[in-house]
């Protein structure tokens, strides 16, 4: 299995220098050479397994032979070794033919440590039998940084700093991050908003001394192991809703595209998708976008779903890769574009991406009523993004095909836009009661990119 550039000018790699290296050096992000399918049959076996058998099936096509078997096997169940729940991803019912896809039971209560718990499982391996260290470096609207610090915290080959944009993130997501006492991880509060941390990541990747000095590597959303390991539970909740014999649909509240792109890769396999659907809050250039009205960047505006306020989704360059037939010319064309405040997409990409993606929006007021309305019809208590997709999900279902709908986090990661939506607190489960009482590590830091690579420099140098 080999992986290429969303740019075209990028030379091919294996799954894990690909996993390794994260961004391209011509700024693209990698994607299989081919997509591996999986047939009728073998996705019918997946039912009964557990989540970490049903992993092991979908993943081991992509890495080729990164890790044997058993190896691969070893590295899932320490992955998931540390979730709550025994199905890892449960579904729950909310009415008649509309399920939950509960994402939170990890280690941060959130949809992140799916994949992150798994790469940083995989990173140990690959970077000890190199005995090799690296820089990893991430962007955060809130989720990634916590789960990337907890993935790596502690570990011997690594060193882990995340950008989060200062003011702009839960009390508690800012405390999953800055309350880790490991040596080997570092929160940075950058002034600005999410745009500009992912800018700063992508600037540091394209400055390709620093990158070869410090060894750079990336977690965000960019890595394709990020993607791969999202994949799995599309599968698992689509296998127990009875597929591959019934089709079912996805509605993914989504901001920089990698969720919903796991889902199209879960589709492109061979599991029978009807719908994927995006959800998106306020800042809706994804929905605008499929809409026909272009991608063209504006303010980002702070809402009670932080985790979605993008302006520019990554992974959305993926698809677009897809839907102007694998031109990395042409996605170089409309990435250089969008550094100038946008782009039109071609009448044939265009109509691609709107016969793969569904989507929709939901205001603030929207968002708290559907919160409200949900813990009054199934008892069930959502965190703003969860309620996003839940809203959007009832507008854009087929009463006839199942839908489930991804919970992207638990709500007591947001308790005070929780707490006046519905009037209930949602508390913290008890292995995290006194999170508010640990002391905080942070740096907040200049949005600037010598600032930042300054800052890393002396850390790793210490």
């Amino acid at each position: 299995m080999s992986y290429i550039s969303t740019r075209g000018m990028a030379p091919e790699l294996t799954f894990e220098e690909a996993m390794l290296t994260g961004l391209a050096r011509d700024g693209g992000l990698y994607v299989p050479a081919e997509i591996p399918t999986l047939s009728a049959e073998d996705i019918a076996a997946l039912n009964g397994l557990s989540y970490e058998e049903t992993a092991f099936r979908i993943m081991k096509p992509f890495i080729g032979d990164t890790f044997d078997d058993d190896t691969f096997r070893a590295i899932i169940a320490r992955a998931y070794d540390g979730f709550d729940h025994a199905a890892r991803a449960p579904l729950k019912q909310l009415d008649g033919n509309h399920f939950l896809l509960e994402l939170f039971h990890g280690p941060t209560l959130a949809f992140k440590d799916f994949a992150m718990q798994l790469i940083g499982q995989m990173f140990q391996v690959s970077l000890a039998r190199a005995g090799e260290r690296v820089t990893i470096v991430g962007a955060t609207s809130g989720d990634t940084g916590s789960a990337a610090i907890e993935a790596f915290r502690g570990l011997d080959n690594v060193d882990v700093f995340i950008l989060f944009p200062h003011g702009r993130v839960s009390e508690v997501q800012r405390r999953q991050m800055t309350t880790p006492d490991d040596a080997n991880v570092h929160a940075l509060a950058v002034d600005g908003d999410f745009d500009d941390c992912q800018a700063l990541v992508k600037a540091m990747f394209n400055d390709f001394d620093f990158r070869d000095r410090v060894r750079l590597a990336g977690v965000n959303s960019i890595n394709w192991a990020r993607v791969l390991a999202q994949v799995v539970y599309y599968f698992s909740s689509a296998v127990s809703l009875g597929a591959p014999q019934r089709k079912v649909s996805f509605t993914v509240p989504t901001g920089n595209f990698g969720d919903i792109f796991a889902g199209y890769i879960a589709k492109r396999m061979g599991l029978p998708i009807d719908r994927l659907v995006v959800a998106t809050n306020q800042n809706d250039i994804l929905h605008r976008c499929l809409s026909g009205q272009g991608y063209h960047k504006g303010p980002t505006v702070p809402s009670i779903s932080p985790s979605m306020d993008i302006q520019v989704s990554s992974n959305f360059e993926r698809a677009l890769f897809d839907a102007y037939g694998r031109d990395g010319r042409a996605v170089a064309q409309l990435m250089d574009e969008l550094k100038q405040g946008g782009f039109e997409v071609s009448q044939g990409a265009l109509q691609m991406l709107q016969d793969t993606f569904a989507s929709g929006r939901a205001s603030e007021e929207e968002t708290r009523a559907t919160i409200r309305a949900t813990l009054g019809s199934a008892q069930e208590l959502l965190c703003p993004h969860s309620a996003v997709a839940v809203k959007v999900a009832n507008e854009e279902r087929d009463p006839a095909v199942p839908m489930i709908t991804l919970a992207t986090a638990h709500p007591a990661k947001f308790p005070d836009a929780v707490e006046a939506a519905s009037g209930v607190f949602p508390p913290l489960p008890p292995r995290m009661a006194d999170l508010y009482e640990r002391s905080e590590r942070v740096t907040r830091i200049a949005n600037d990119l010598r600032a930042v690579e300054s800052f890393i420099t002396e850390q790793i140098a210490n």
